[in-house]
């Protein structure tokens, strides 16, 4: 017993000394014994933390604070399990007394208030351009490094999933791919006879790419790799040839809509290069096309912009002429590509407007800092930033919001792995103000260090961004609604499970009835199918949404639950956890909700915010497409997860230690930061 006793006592100084070192308030009050239960709770408390075991954490950290109530490093660790656990304002109001403790205007403490300012002014995963604020130039892509030319007059940018850009070079015949970085990755100049002025390039439906090049007359298709497949069209006067085609765009069910800036009319072609028809000429109602540019696409609607009339006109998808979006303080607007929100973002001389299409409200976004600007084509990248191709500077410009840009990046050490001592491995999340996830970093954006020396052998791992294999947790409704239609939810299970093939697997089937249960059949369809029994009208949609997210948490990064259901929650649907606890508890861990509806309802409200709110989506199992896409899709969800291993070179003390570790991440302009700490195994 004294030996024990002895141990913990040279642990627990072990642990002030830390506390000290890292200008952290000492423990005051309270007897020895009173110390060493709250070093070893506090111990048991990191360890449940990095075993994903929250709950268990928040316990151990509780029982430490009673033995040293006020301790910093205890009400911070208690933050971080609260948070990870779905309850923000719990982890936040341990953050605030945490960063009392600290002081304010010590390091750890102006830290912890950065955390705090981050998740309480949190609103949405998706990239969208906010209303109050103005995008700054943040970074460029220089098209010339030193004397070696990289690519020339870039017209146009499509975003990649993966953070990088294709950059349409109209001046040296190519598109080139670039990370977050500034770095050419790949580099495409099309068949054997090469491209012809390429101008603009856009999504097709599957893996397919759509360029256009301008002085060829046609237009090329390419796979997802930028490897050309196919030529469609060719140069002349007849139907679906061209003169000289500009700007493209790609409806929702794959047709392709060309704007041929030589014969003044936009041509539109079916999903395998078949001409349709062709429309924009002058007519009773529509005065004809001066200077076609771009062209975008969006329920039915045609978009396109005329950059000598300072227009963008409407047109149904049959090139009806519906008349005028605006014209509205244009100037001479070129590209048109639509957010994810539904707005447009226009590329217009030298800055980049935002425009509501059903209050045909323009706002100025940004401008290009450049002293020679003209902003040919512009979009949103998977970071939230706006890719401008400036066609007279040779460059693209990287416009960031300004709130981004003073605030930083927001950094988590998630998970700090030391089976392997001296060989650490450390998970890391990465991600705006808004929750979003940066994407696309690499090993030179991040920089591990232990009490201020940068740790040797830094390594990285592969990111969760380019992980192509998804978990699934399915949540299956137990419900009246859902008793009678046990053939569809077997039919959704089905179809997830064909949808997953070869790209990841089903990790657990949770049964929502009144107490959630994890069905035991291996068979996807048999577990979806459930017993009779299970079906209650007391079922519980919370209990079982906490049971399958829990069940995904050690998986692959790339993870969702799958809800299959009527679209409702039920009476009991937030019994115990709240609505905004549910979301948070699926954001803060990587989750994203996804729905499957049968029995042919509609999703009720909440179902729609667990998905607006994680990234998923609500479909209809009985909708002509299937649900097929956004299932796969779940493989290609953009993550900020990143990997790091190092070799520690600090001592153990047999494995009582407890070992900091810090780590910063710099992206152009931007950076942030995090400090965690472990312990090592014990000898």
């Amino acid at each position: 017993m004294k030996k024990r006793f002895c141990t913990a006592v040279l642990f627990l100084l072990l642990f002030l000394s830390f506390v000290k070192a890292q200008d952290r308030v000492p423990v005051t009050g309270g007897d020895d014994a009173g110390a060493v239960s709250a070093a070893e709770e506090f111990r048991i408390g990191v360890q449940a933390y990095y075993r994903y075991a929250f709950n268990e954490a928040i316990l151990s950290f509780e029982r430490a604070l009673s033995f040293r109530p006020g301790e910093a490093v205890i009400l911070e660790w208690l933050g971080k399990a609260y948070y990870r656990s779905g309850f923000e304002e719990i982890a936040v109001r341990q953050w605030r007394a945490a960063a009392e403790a600290y002081g304010r205007n010590s390091g750890p403490g102006m830290l912890l208030l950065s955390r705090i300012e981050t998740v309480a002014n949190r609103r949405s995963l998706l990239p969208v351009a906010d209303d109050e604020i103005r995008y700054v130039e943040a970074g460029r892509y220089p098209g010339r490094y030193e004397d070696y030319v990289l690519y020339r007059q870039p017209t146009a940018v499509l975003p990649v999933g993966d953070g990088s850009a294709w950059v349409v070079a109209y001046g040296s015949n190519e598109i080139v791919r670039i990370d977050v970085n500034g770095v050419v990755k790949d580099r495409k100049r099309g068949p054997i006879n090469g491209f012809d002025r390429p101008y603009d390039l856009v999504k097709g439906i599957g893996d397919r790419l759509y360029l256009s090049e301008f002085r060829g007359g046609r237009v090329s298709v390419l796979n997802s790799q930028g490897d050309w497949q196919a030529y469609i069209g060719s140069k002349g006067l007849g139907d679906g040839m061209f003169v000289s085609p500009q700007n493209l765009a790609v409806d929702e069910d794959g047709y392709l809509y060309v704007a041929d800036y030589g014969r003044r009319h936009i041509s539109k072609f079916d999903p395998d290069g078949a001409f349709i028809l062709s429309f924009g000429l002058k007519s009773a109602l529509f005065p004809g096309f001066l200077s076609p540019t771009g062209i975008a696409v969006k329920d039915g609607k045609i978009y396109a912009a005329d950059a000598a009339a300072k227009q963008i006109y409407m047109f149904d998808s049959n090139g009806n002429y519906l008349g005028v979006l605006t014209g509205e303080g244009l100037r001479g607007p070129e590209s048109l590509r639509f957010l994810s929100d539904g707005r447009l973002l226009v590329a217009d001389t030298n800055r980049v407007l935002l425009i509501d299409i059903d209050s045909a409200i323009v706002r100025e976004l940004g401008l290009a800092g450049n002293e020679r600007v003209r902003i040919t084509g512009a979009d949103m990248d998977r970071n939230g930033n706006v890719l401008a191709a400036n066609f007279a500077a040779g460059e693209v410009s990287v416009l960031t919001r300004f709130d981004d840009l003073a605030s930083g990046l927001f950094v988590q050490i998630e998970r700090v792995s030391a089976e392997r001592f001296p060989q650490i491995t450390v998970e890391l999340r990465v991600e705006d103000r808004l929750r979003r996830p940066i994407v696309g970093l690499e090993g030179l954006n991040f920089l591990l260090s232990e009490q201020g020396r940068t740790v040797s052998e830094q390594t990285f791992l592969l990111p969760a961004y380019r992980s192509d294999r998804a978990d699934i947790s399915l949540l299956v409704e137990r419900s009246p609604a859902t008793a009678n239609l046990q053939d569809d939810l077997a039919q959704a299970a089905a179809d997830i499970t064909r949808a997953l093939e070869g790209n990841g697997r089903i990790v657990s089937a949770v049964s929502a009835g009144a107490q959630p249960q994890r069905e035991r059949s291996e068979n996807p369809l048999t577990a979806a199918r459930g017993a009779g029994a299970s079906y209650s009208p007391r079922w519980r949609f919370d209990l079982g949404l906490r049971l399958a997210a829990t069940d995904l948490l050690p998986g692959e990064k790339k993870r969702s639950v799958v809800y299959i259901g009527s679209g409702g929650v039920g009476e009991l649907g937030f019994e115990q956890y709240s609505l905004s606890e549910l979301a948070a508890y699926l954001a803060n861990n990587g989750i994203a909700f996804n729905a499957v509806i049968v029995g042919g309802g509609a999703p009720s409200e909440e179902i729609r915010y667990l998905c607006r709110e994680t990234g998923g989506q609500a479909l209809s199992l009985y909708r002509p497409q299937g649900i097929g896409e956004m299932i796969r899709s779940i493989a290609s969800i953009p993550s900020g997860l990143y990997s790091i291993s190092y070799r520690s070179q600090l001592g153990t003390d047999f494995g009582r230690a407890w070992l900091p570790v810090e780590a910063e991440v710099y992206l152009m302009e931007r950076s942030g930061r995090d400090t965690t700490g472990y312990f090592p195994p014990l000898e």
